[in-house]
């Protein structure tokens, strides 16, 4: 039984999972930080404080077990806000030592890649995956839930911060991805031709110059309706992310792709990601909904395979923002 807890940003989460089931799931989203148009650190670590000890609490109870039930306790260990990881980890590895069971932190990216196993269907090895959020947009080769080898990531801003960005710029409200995805329904994708982004890197992504071109794309063309335009940016986007990632499973000959993170969510980028996956005879592996975004049933699976092999984690282990 592993007790898994989140807190790399503003939710809060605990689970309880046995290896095979999630027996109890909580999150506490905080809805604070949207009456400033973005999380505020000091405030996510605040309601970690107060959430946290309640959340664990629902957990346990939920499950119908107790404290002696738990063999490892685990946390989010990085990259993230550094405060609100330490309210998590400080209060995961304060219950380890209580208990006397042991403590396994997980690498917040690691644990959104093992969102995967939390589908209907068991995942194959090796894969290529796309780690898409709010703050990193990154390309591994997974070859194994233990072996993770980072091919690419984003050179400025995550595909999640530009979508908040673009929203941002229309006066929409935080978190603005779930807002351009709405207005995007109603427009028509083909309307304009964004440009695609150029990196040094083969595998690296970049997304400034296309926030930039939303930006002047709006200006330069008032006669576009802004729903054509959420549409059309919001599918150069899905192109320019699922063109890399099919690109990158035929450079490694592994016929496997996976998608997760919060930007995971987006159901235009889902269905384009599953046609061209098809096209291209590639098994598609998507992150379950209710886990795109951060919480702890991604930490304890993640951690559940730390267990299995015995890589426990010192308790003097400490988080790290980046």
């Amino acid at each position: 039984m592993v007790l898994a807890i989140e807190t790399s940003c503003d939710d809060t989460a605990a689970c309880l999972y046995d290896g095979e089931r999630i027996l109890s799931h909580v999150v506490y989203r905080q809805e604070v930080h949207a009456t400033v148009g973005g999380v505020i650190p000091e405030w996510a670590s605040r309601e970690h404080e107060v959430k946290l000890p309640l959340a664990v609490v629902e957990a346990l109870s939920q499950a119908g077990v107790d404290w002696t039930n738990l063999r490892v306790v685990a946390a989010a260990q990085g990259p993230g806000l550094l405060g609100s990881l330490l309210i998590g980890s400080t209060f995961a590895r304060a219950l380890a030592a209580a208990w006397n069971i042991p403590f396994i932190g997980v690498h917040h990216l690691e644990a959104h890649i093992a969102s995967i196993e939390l589908g209907e269907k068991p995942p194959l090895y090796p894969m290529i995956v796309l780690v898409a959020t709010g703050g990193h947009t990154h390309l591994y080769r997974v070859l194994h839930p233990l072996r993770i080898e980072l091919l690419g990531r984003t050179v400025d801003d995550a595909v999640g911060e530009a979508f908040d960005k673009v929203a941002a710029s229309l006066g929409l409200p935080y978190p603005g991805g779930p807002q351009i995805e709405k207005l995007a329904a109603q427009g028509n994708p083909f309307a304009f031709a964004f440009p695609t982004p150029r990196t040094t890197g083969v595998w690296d992504f970049s997304f400034s110059g296309l926030k930039t071109a939303f930006l002047y794309a709006r200006r330069d063309h008032p006669e576009l309706r802004t729903e054509d335009l959420c549409a059309s940016w919001q599918h150069a986007v899905s192109v320019y992310l699922t063109d890399k990632l099919i690109r990158a499973a035929q450079a490694f000959h592994i016929p496997r792709i996976g998608l997760v993170g919060g930007v995971a969510s987006n159901q235009y980028l889902r269905q384009y990601l599953h046609s061209q996956a098809e096209k291209h005879s590639l098994e598609l592996y998507l992150a379950p909904l209710q886990y795109c975004m951060d919480n702890a049933a991604m930490i304890a699976v993640a951690a559940w395979h730390r267990y299995a092999n015995g890589l426990y984690s010192p308790l003097t282990e400490t988080p790290f923002a980046r």
